[in-house]
């Protein structure tokens, strides 16, 4: 055999296996997909049905009369949208102070926020839920907000992509006589939106599907995200998993379509982020 047909043939397997790692990484959604569609007796039914007898649009129908659906949707925007903010102008400040501004402590006070990310985040759920507590913040988007606004991955990777910019930039910006505030706000935030989009990309996943933190800081319909509504819908309704299809379908799409098309967005900023260590 030759070189040809041997690497002709070692891509054919490549593309086999990436085909067969996308199907297995959709399937999940397109049975949650199905499921929403069917009956609860047969998703429950043995041997399985794979395909409904008949449509059962009702089912998301049911869901708007099953739990406070628009208004879990409105508080899970709010709190994706505060965060993000949050995470966007903070991470962005600390990342470039870590990456440009000199001064005393700096490697030591990295660390102490990099080591964050090596501690697990059950560890803090009781400080913070007493923190929480004693600002009078249960039951509110901000004591859902608060302890997420700030990340120690997304300081990382603004500080990696501020390290890879030409110091060029700063030293003419010097020149015309420009403060460090007014370098990082007119020079260095502008040219940072590839990292920026991918903090913010990741930030709205994580915050769109957390679950541990809203579960422990709310116990109320309305005060709850999708996320934490969802989570308790089996309880609530004796398990009729066609409707909590149903629901979790209309949770997972505005993810969904926004990662889609801002994808490319994420790998770029992701891959400048790791150009300098």
């Amino acid at each position: 055999m030759s070189k040809t047909q041997s690497k002709t043939g070692n891509h054919f397997w490549v593309h086999v296996v990436l085909c067969l790692g996308g199907v297995l990484m959709v399937f999940p959604f397109i049975w949650q997909l199905i499921m929403s569609l069917m009956t609860n007796y047969e998703i429950q039914s043995v041997p399985p049905t794979f395909w409904p007898a008949e449509l059962q649009w009702g089912n998301y129908a049911e869901v708007f009369q099953t739990i406070p659906f628009l208004k879990q949707f409105g508080v899970s925007v709010l709190i994706t949208v505060l965060r993000t903010a949050g995470q966007l102008i903070l991470c962005a400040m600390a990342g470039y102070a870590f990456a440009r501004m000199h001064f005393t402590g700096r490697g030591i006070l990295l660390g102490i926020v990099l080591s964050i990310l090596m501690v697990p985040g059950q560890v803090y759920l009781l400080p913070q839920y007493q923190i929480i507590q004693g600002m009078n913040l249960l039951e509110t988007p901000w004591g859902i907000v608060l302890p997420g606004i700030f990340s120690a991955f997304g300081t990382f990777l603004m500080r990696q992509f501020f390290m890879s910019l030409p110091k060029e930039l700063e030293e003419s910006a010097r020149l015309d006589g420009a403060n460090p505030f007014q370098i990082f706000w007119k020079i260095m935030l502008p040219l940072s939106k590839p990292a920026l989009s991918a903090v913010a990309i990741t930030t709205v996943l994580w915050s769109w599907n957390d679950l541990l933190w809203p579960l422990i800081v709310t116990t109320r319909d309305t005060a709850m995200p999708l996320s934490v509504g969802i989570a308790t819908f089996a309880g609530r309704t004796a398990t009729d998993y066609s409707v909590m299809m149903a629901a979790s379908v209309m949770a997972v799409a505005p993810v969904l379509i926004l990662f889609i098309l801002l994808q490319r967005r994420v790998i770029e900023g992701l891959a400048h982020t790791g150009l300098k260590g």
